[in-house]
This record gives structure tokens, sequence and C-alpha cells, in this order.
């Protein structure tokens, strides 16, 4: 169990959850100058940007993912795993990938449970390799995808750089919501706000044709430790 949050940091945040809740609906600008200028815990805080989305998602034809490469990246850099052979695995090592292999790597994640990474790329060639990981990778957002923009057909050194530095996978979850971190709350307001747009000017571009009615039913921006600010759609 977490340890129990003291009487002085409960009354802090409950001070912060109250003036929160008068803001109201603000802009991205607005809600990151709350959260910056009401931290209250000494570590570095991740921003999360929530949104609920007017979609079924039981409904093949709207199924909301994709990626977005965020302009400041997320503070830290993403351990990297990726499925090739021959030139693309010295270029993917040459990048920075922390894992490159084929069978050895499949093995590894089956036998041992092996999960320990952000992010899994792969190169179409190893697509039956990868494609017996489902069970494995599946339920824990790691399953290379091209809707992901995590089966490489292109540039294989470029995705493992971009990825490294911060690109964020989404995939709207059982209830058509979609959430992600987009920095560090350490980062400059206007840094913390390109991020934040990127990935909600995203989100909106992947709306399915299919989806009738309002789309965006809400955004929400959160920090580790604060209430949710809700934005003006």
């Amino acid at each position: 169990m977490p340890p129990a949050r003291g009487k002085k940091l409960r009354t802090k945040l409950k001070t912060i959850a109250n003036e929160a809740a008068k803001l109201g609906l603000v802009d991205f600008k607005k809600a990151v100058t709350f959260l910056k200028t009401n931290k209250r815990v000494k570590f570095d805080e991740t921003v999360e940007v929530h949104m609920a989305l007017g979609i079924d998602p039981k409904q093949s034809d709207q199924v909301v993912r994709g990626a977005v490469p965020l302009p400041h990246g997320l503070g830290r850099s993403k351990k990297v795993l990726v499925f090739t052979q021959g030139e693309n695995a010295v270029k993917a090592k040459a990048a920075g990938a922390d894992f490159v292999g084929a069978d050895d790597l499949a093995k590894r994640i089956t036998g041992e449970g092996f999960t320990d990474f952000d992010v899994a790329l792969a190169t179409p060639d190893m697509m039956g390799i990868v494609g017996r990981l489902g069970k494995v990778l599946g339920p824990r957002g790691l399953m290379p995808s091209p809707k992901a923009g995590t089966v490489v057909s292109g540039d294989i050194a470029a995705a493992v750089k971009e990825f490294k530095a911060g690109k964020v996978e989404f995939r709207a979850d059982a209830g058509g919501n979609v959430h992600a971190a987009v920095g560090k709350l350490s980062f400059d307001e206007a840094k913390l706000v390109d991020n934040i747009t990127a990935f909600v000017d995203t989100v909106r571009a992947a709306k399915p044709a299919s989806s009738k009615g309002h789309y965006v039913k809400s955004i929400t921006i959160s920090a580790t430790m604060s209430p949710g600010i809700g934005i003006v759609i």
C-alpha cells in the first residue's frame, strides 16, 4: 500500500482542488499556469491530458489510435525495443534503440515475460514473429501497429529517435477516453502548451468518419498530484 499522505499535504491538496473547482473551463495556458502556480510537492510531476470522445469504441471503424511527436519531448528518454534485422538492425542500434533483435527478443518476451521497455517498433518483415506476441504485448499496449506508427516501413533510425525523444502513442480505451503524458511540470509554460496543443490537435484529426455528433466531449489537464482542470473545447 502507498504511504498515507500527511495532514498538511492533504490540506494543501484539498485547497488546490477547491481553487480548481472555482476556475471553470479555461484555455491551455491558464490551466498550465494554475498547475505550476499551485505545485505543492517536491518531485517533478508529470502533466497529463485526458480527452473524452464521442465514439463507440466497440465499433471497429471508430477505433481512435495514433502517435504524435511532442515538440518538446517528455522530459525523459524512452526505452525503445526494435524487431528488425540486417542493415535496419545496425541503423536502429546507431540511433539509440535499447534492444534490437528478432527471434531472440521474441523468445525472451514469451519465455521470460520480458517487457522492460516503453515502446516496441517493428519493420514489416518482422510481423510474422511479432504477430505471435499479441497475448503478451497487446494487453500492455506494446504491440506494434501501423496505425500507431510503430510498424516502420521507412526510416527506422528516424522512428527510433522520435520515440526516444518523446513521441507519444494514444488509443481510446473501452470508455472512449484518451489519456497521455505530455511533459513535466518543470517545463516552461510555453513548452507545455505546445506539447498539449500538438497532442490535442492530433487526436482531433484522428476523428473516425463514422463518428457522429460531438467528437471531443471534454478535455482535462492535470498533474500527478493535482485535480483536473477543465478546458474550453
